[in-house]
């Protein structure tokens, strides 16, 4: 298990679900949790490669904070087919002080282990990592 600067340790799991997202494109998207008591990140849920943005979105808890990592798929203007890897640091206005600053020490360590990531984002509302974000994003 990697450890991170806050003294959280990254569950292997996170690195493995990742592997399998960025490779095999089993997932469409992964949102790992803080486990606070156990000092780690674990990874929370796994979204099918069947599911939507709305899936995803709908998976972050709208007082908690999240780590979370999307498999966006868009077409260029060339009409090419592409998919970028989002990073998601998810952490509502309603959630604890604590958490959001636990989130926020571990949070470079954390990405530092998911290696492939292209686009990172800063969400405090669902409005700040809507789809219209994720496609100015890609350009």
């Amino acid at each position: 298990m990697a450890n991170a600067a806050s003294g959280m340790a990254v569950h292997d799991d996170c690195k493995l679900k990742f592997l399998e997202l960025k490779a095999k494109r089993t997932f469409r998207f992964i949102v790992f949790k803080i486990e606070e008591e156990q000092k780690q990140v674990l990874v929370e849920k796994l979204g099918e490669p069947s599911e939507t943005y709305d899936d995803f979105s709908g998976s972050l808890p709208a007082d908690e904070c999240r780590y979370a990592v999307y498999d966006f798929d868009f077409v260029t203007e060339e009409n090419c087919q592409k998919s970028r890897i989002f990073f998601i640091a998810w952490s509502p206005d309603t959630a604890r002080v604590r958490s959001k600053m636990i989130y926020a020490s571990s949070k470079d360590r954390f990405k530092r282990e998911l290696d492939g990531i292209q686009v990172e984002l800063q969400a405090t509302d669902p409005t700040e990592m809507g789809l219209d974000v994720f496609k100015s994003r890609c350009n």
